[in-house]
């Protein structure tokens, strides 16, 4: 029969004739096909907020874990202790002369260590190690160190060498007028009056991971001056790296960056500037 509006009526009604129940499996259906709640999930439906999947244990991956936990702690113990007998080494070729250039001057000579080709390679082997342990960076050229600032001039023996083993780059400070074109220039005190170093304008990026090296640390103005030049041209100074310090002159405490020497120098003496 068709429909005022133009529908043709259904021969089945919507819904069941008034008076009889719903069939058991179309009521049943529709239980199961409610939504799921985390009070009443449908039975062929598993709660969603409490189902999981079953963890595995695997007892290898466990094993793998432990073995490089392991080989790391292995590995740093000897680091540690070829550091160690490194810097025995390398403090029994130094030599001291006193009364040089003056009276009352104790002369670290450190010339012995490159005179040497196997003490030259101990010293660029410990200066890696030694970078490795108080920075925590890994040793060769995988180091994350960007670039080696080297002091004038006996920066510039040690630091290229130690630049090439760690993968980085080699930038030189230098006294004012040395450098060409443009430049920065950071002044510092010295015994006898003030001096200044400088850096080229365009030899550290910004963000880039440097150290500051040098033979010394005695009064600390120099170093100072070149971890001020590293921040002026926006790189990230990590610290300072010297082979020895000579503790008496305090230079330390003019260091805005942690500094780490091989060994210590003399404990007492006559200021030496560096």
């Amino acid at each position: 029969m068709s429909d005022p509006k133009g529908f043709t009526a259904s021969s089945e009604p919507a819904h069941p004739s008034h008076g009889y129940p719903e069939p058991a499996s179309l009521s049943k259906q529709a239980s199961n096909d409610k939504e799921s709640t985390a009070s009443h999930p449908p039975p062929s439906k598993p709660d969603p907020t409490t189902s999981h999947t079953p963890r595995t244990f695997d007892p290898s991956a466990r094993n793998a874990e432990h073995a490089a936990k392991a080989g790391l702690a292995a590995s740093s113990a000897t680091s540690s202790s070829e550091l160690s007998s490194l810097k025995v080494k390398l403090q029994a070729g130094l030599r001291q002369f006193p009364d040089f250039p003056s009276p009352g001057i104790l002369f670290e000579d450190i010339m012995p260590l490159f005179s040497s080709h196997s003490l030259h390679t101990d010293l660029i082997r410990a200066l890696e190690l030694q970078i490795a342990d108080v920075f925590h960076t890994s040793t060769g050229e995988k180091s994350d160190i960007d670039v080696i600032v080297g002091l004038e001039s006996r920066g510039f023996l040690f630091g290229p060498s130690l630049a090439l083993r760690l993968g980085a780059g080699f930038v030189p400070v230098r006294k004012q007028g040395k450098l060409p074109g443009s430049c920065e220039t950071e002044g510092y005190e010295k015994e006898y009056g003030a001096d200044n170093f400088q850096m080229q304008s365009d030899a550290i990026k910004k963000g880039q991971k440097v150290i500051v090296v040098d033979d010394i640390i005695a009064t600390g103005g120099s170093a100072a001056a070149a971890g001020k030049l590293v921040r002026k041209l926006g790189g990230d100074l990590l610290g300072y790296v010297c082979m020895m310090e000579l503790d008496f002159l305090k230079g330390r405490a003019k260091l805005d960056a942690p500094a780490h020497t091989l060994f210590s120098g003399q404990e007492e003496g006559s200021k030496k500037n560096t």
